[in-house]
């Protein structure tokens, strides 16, 4: 067994549902002290985190390369319906099962043991090397990767280049890079009307009437045109709620809940204020709550993401594309600090379901494309 596969299957075996971190970073922790690490643990209403950095040749003027990712996996689903225990790891077909084994504790044993051979290779290297691991990605991200960045912005330290172990490959290992992410922002809106007997309209307001047409023209508003890297910004309805459950009473007010997904083509501010707009031009007596939950984030083709794919294609032979699909995740939080963020890991397929697995054969490449990535980068 390769050391990669040992520890992906010792990192599977700790039940590790979101937030309890079960000693994964412990473990990591162990490993990475002994190839001279420090390592800083901090913890905050049950989420643990770590920050451990391996500082590079003492005035060789290296950047510092991060691995970030989580130890926390979401919960299992009904235990009756796995075909092996979720936490016994089980090779099955050429595939590893386990909860977390594409999502993504494969990355992380990549990244140890990548790093592990990288600095048993290069004991002298140039440049310094990070990881920033959370319980809380899978969770509500409270006291996660956010709280770890913002102790290291309060320090005054940046990091020129991080990877994301997420699991972004689709048909197979290193087809797609993330190189950005979406942001997302929902806004949960009161229309308010005058509730009545459904027999005597004249005497009520009827707040889904006087919605109706304003929801109509926020359904068919073009937000955006994206841009080379981002589709167009969506806008999306997902729950409109009014009444009493009576057939015969005018609801008094009607309750919708939506949601963005924006590009970089966007800002926050201006589509708060379009949405406003549309609202009061219909004259709509309302309140509107906005929850952002996440920026977008992007890193145009630069150093990493060339590093990153030529690493693919020489590990793999796939040419890896650039990709900003798919819902949030911690980079949104790292690229406060560093500039050049981009996601890779194993294929998501199989990520949050029932018998989430990998293939076995793509546990040792991702290892070295890693691996290469730190060649390119601070040796």
């Amino acid at each position: 067994m390769s050391g990669t596969l040992a520890l992906t299957e010792q990192l599977i075996a700790r039940a590790s549902v979101t937030p309890d971190d079960q000693d994964c970073q412990q473990l990591l922790i162990e490993r990475l002290q002994a190839i001279g690490f420090t390592c800083e643990t901090i913890e905050a209403h049950g989420v643990t985190n770590l920050w451990a950095v391996k500082r590079g040749r003492t005035g060789a003027g290296g950047k510092l390369l991060a691995f970030a990712g989580h130890t926390d996996v979401v919960p299992t689903g009904p235990l009756e319906q796995w075909s092996s225990p979720p936490f016994v790891p089980t090779h099955r077909d050429g595939k590893l099962y386990g909860r977390g084994a594409a999502d993504m504790k494969t990355s992380i044993a990549g990244f140890v043991v990548a790093t592990e051979e990288f600095v048993a290779a290069h004991p002298d290297h140039r440049g310094s090397i990070a990881f920033l691991i959370t319980s809380d990605e899978e969770g509500p991200a409270t006291y996660g990767t956010v709280k770890v960045v913002e102790a290291l912005q309060a320090r005054g330290e940046t990091l020129d280049y991080c990877i994301v172990g997420e699991p972004t490959s689709d048909a197979t290992l290193g087809d797609v890079v993330k190189n950005g992410r979406r942001g997302s922002m929902s806004g949960k809106l009161t229309v308010k009307g005058v509730q009545g007997h459904i027999a005597y309209p004249h005497l009520a307001k009827n707040p889904i009437h006087l919605l109706a047409p304003a929801l109509t023209e926020l359904v068919a508003e073009h937000w955006d045109a994206g841009n080379e890297y981002f589709p167009p910004t969506t806008w999306q309805v997902s729950n409109l709620h009014s009444g009493t459950g009576a057939s015969n009473i005018i609801p008094g007010r009607a309750e919708l809940t939506f949601n963005f997904r924006f590009s970089t083509a966007s800002t926050v501010e201006g589509l708060q204020q379009r949405v406003h707009a549309i609202l009061d031009r219909h004259g709509l007596d309302y309140e509107l709550d906005w929850t952002v939950s996440g920026l977008p984030f992007l890193t145009p083709r630069g150093e990493l993401s060339n590093a990153l794919v030529s690493a693919i294609g020489e590990e793999t032979g796939v040419s890896a594309e650039l990709s900003t699909t798919g819902g949030t995740s911690d980079g949104r939080f790292i690229a406060r600090i560093c500039k050049q963020v981009v996601e890779f890991g194993p294929p998501n397929g199989s990520i949050h379901k029932i018998d989430e697995h990998i293939e076995l054969a793509f546990v040792e490449p991702l290892k070295n494309i890693y691996r290469r990535v730190l060649e390119a980068l601070i040796a």
